[in-house]
Order: structure tokens, then sequence, then C-alpha cells
């Protein structure tokens, strides 16, 4: 049979063919609207990005699901606690943010971010989930670092966040201040003492917890003070090069969920504040257990084996809150004295600062 036929009527149809392509795409935008995913926009501190993009938000999309039917995508950024809350300060659209401190809510309360104190709305003040200070050293300890005190010896090389940028630094501090406060209460400047021993042995800072943790896994140091989670998450996977020290006494470090209004649509504020409350429930609580930090459920913390012991675990409120610990603490001891006792820069890092990597380690460049 002769295919001039078909080819004949395929070629009459071709203009209507063509007409048919241009006015689909013509009125494809509003075939469409209303089918592109809704979007959440969150924001978090440095050590956050694991346990969220593998965990919480792909447990939100399977929830939201099954309750809307609705499929929901989110646009995530993660860095120190600090830079993302200037960020966010700067205008970019984050409508949830999750942060490692509450004094970086309260920066943004006083930029007129968010409205003051509107966190402590949320359920437990706004606070998701907890983690302590802890320190890692060299495979082996070879220097035998047992507790914050130890990291003030002669020739012990530390590797620590900036206090600038990074709200993990912020803990770090009352972390090591905390310690030697409490192990000697009646001596009002044990803690300043154990902070500039320590600060003396500083050789090397990063804009956050997980660059400092970069800067440790390169060679530089040591010893590193950071979240207990930072640490724990390589150890489940078999990637922790390091050994941990868990400190007689150090701080439960407690991270800070804001809802940034401002940047919520009215027609968005449902879903948003949906994913805010499921941060909350068992099932987010556990897969935060899993990536190694600890709930706010304390009984789900038995879910995790890896969780170390801690004698005298304190929290920011026993200094009385982050507005107090903050003044009295972070800039009257640590910025005022200690800084100013070692000789500073204007960026406030000590002038004898040098960056020193540790000796060889075969586990370099594997993480």
């Amino acid at each position: 049979m002769s295919g001039r036929p078909l080819a004949r009527r395929v070629a009459s149809l071709a203009p209507l063919l063509v007409l048919a392509s241009l006015l689909l795409y013509a009125v494809w935008p509003w075939l469409t609207r209303g089918r592109v995913p809704p979007t959440i926009v969150f924001y978090g501190f440095s050590i956050l990005g694991e346990v969220m993009q593998e965990g919480v938000l792909p447990a939100f999309q399977d929830d939201w699901k099954q309750r809307t039917g609705e499929q929901v995508e989110f646009i995530g950024s993660f860095g120190g606690s600090g830079t993302v809350t200037n960020q966010i300060i700067m205008g970019v659209p984050a409508e949830l943010a999750l942060l490692s401190l509450e004094l970086d809510a309260m920066k943004l309360a006083k930029a007129g971010v968010v409205p003051a104190a509107s966190w402590r709305e949320l359920p437990h003040a706004g606070l998701v989930n907890r983690t302590p200070f802890i320190i890692l050293v060299r495979p082996g300890n070879p220097l035998g670092i047992r507790s914050f005190e130890d990291l003030t010896k002669p020739g012990v090389r530390v590797v620590h966040p900036d206090p600038l940028t990074s709200g993990g630094a912020n803990w770090a501090i009352l972390a090591e201040y905390g310690a030697g406060a409490r192990a000697h209460p009646d001596d009002p400047d044990a803690g300043y003492r154990m902070l500039l021993g320590i600060w003396r042995n500083v050789v090397a800072q990063a804009s956050s917890a997980r660059g400092a943790r970069t800067q440790f896994d390169s060679g530089f140091g040591d010893a590193l003070i950071t979240y207990e989670q930072e640490a724990l998450v390589d150890l489940a996977r078999g990637k922790l090069h390091a050994d941990v020290v868990y400190p007689d006494r150090t701080i439960l470090s407690e991270h800070q969920l804001v809802i940034v209004d401002r940047n919520v649509a009215a027609a968005d504020a449902p879903r948003v504040r949906a994913f805010a409350d499921f941060l909350w429930t068992e099932r987010a609580q556990k897969v935060f257990v899993e990536y190694g930090f600890r709930s706010m459920q304390t009984a789900l913390d038995a879910g995790n084996p890896r969780f170390g012991r801690i004698a005298d675990a304190f929290l920011v409120s026993d200094f009385g809150g982050w507005d107090r610990a903050y003044k009295e603490i972070v800039v009257s001891v640590w910025k005022e004295r200690v800084l100013k006792d070692l000789g500073t820069t204007e960026r406030g890092r000590p002038r004898s600062l040098r960056w020193e990597r540790a000796g060889p380690d075969p586990h370099l460049g594997k993480r």
C-alpha cells in the first residue's frame, strides 16, 4: 500500500497541529496555575543540615501529603546561627528559622523582624531539641584530655568556633565558664580562670560549629569543643576519626524556633504553622534523637544508646537566661576580661593566634 495518502493527510493536519501547540502554550500557565507545589522557606544553624534534609523535612512532607493530599516542597539554608540571624535581618525570605540559641531570636526582635518573645508562645517556649557540649580529641586521646580544665594545660591546641558568628561558640563559652564556676562555687573567679586558660590555647577559629569541625578534621589542633550531635552523627555512620570526651560538667544547648510572620503569606500560614507544630511531634522528635539530638521529650532519648552520661549537665536558665548570661559572662567576663588579658584584635581574636596543624593523621580528608 502506498504511504502517500497517509502523508498527504498528515500534511493537511500540520497547520491544525501547529495551532493546537500554540494554543496549549498560551493557556498552559492558566491550566497549571495552583499545581506548582507550595513551598516552605526554612533556615537553620549549621549542624542541622543532615537531620532536616534527610529526616525531618521528608517526614513532614509525608505527613502533610497523607493529611491533605498536597505535596509541599522546602527551600532551605544552613549556616552559623549568627550569620543566619543577620541574613534574616537583611531581608532573606525565611518563614521559619531554627537558631542555635534564644539570643539570636532576641536580636531578630530587637531589629523588628519578629515581635518580642513571640517564640515563647510556641510549645516548650520554642525550644525544639538539645545537645550537650563535649570535646573531640585525636584518636587514642594522646594528651589524656578528660575535662575542660585539661584544655588549659600548656601545649594543648584548641579549635573553637567564633563567637562573633556562631551560636555554638557562645554556648561553648557558657560551658567552659560554667564548668569552672560549678567546680569551685566559692571562688568568684573560677569561671574566668577556666575561660582564660582555654582561650590562651585557642589556635584556630571558624564562623560556625560545622566550620570548626572541618578545621579539626583537616588537622588543626589537638581538641575541638563542639556539640555532642556533631560527633554522634558521624559515629553512627562509621565516619568519626576522633575520640569523644564527656566533661563531668557541661551545658545542654537548647535550640530556638522562630516564625517570621512578616514573610508568611496569609494563604501559606496554616501550612507553615503545621510544620512548626510538627517539630514537637513524637515522629519528628524521634528523628532528632536518631540523628544525635536530645529530645524535648526526654523519655525518647533512650532511643539513642550513643548518648553519653554527664554528671552535671546545666542549662542557660541556671545563669538567669540568655539576656543575663550574655551580659554577665560573654561580654563582662570573656570579652572584657579574658580577651583584654590575652591582648586582642578589633575582631576579638588573640593577637598571638596562629593556625596550627596537628601531626599527620591517616584519616584526614576521609570524612
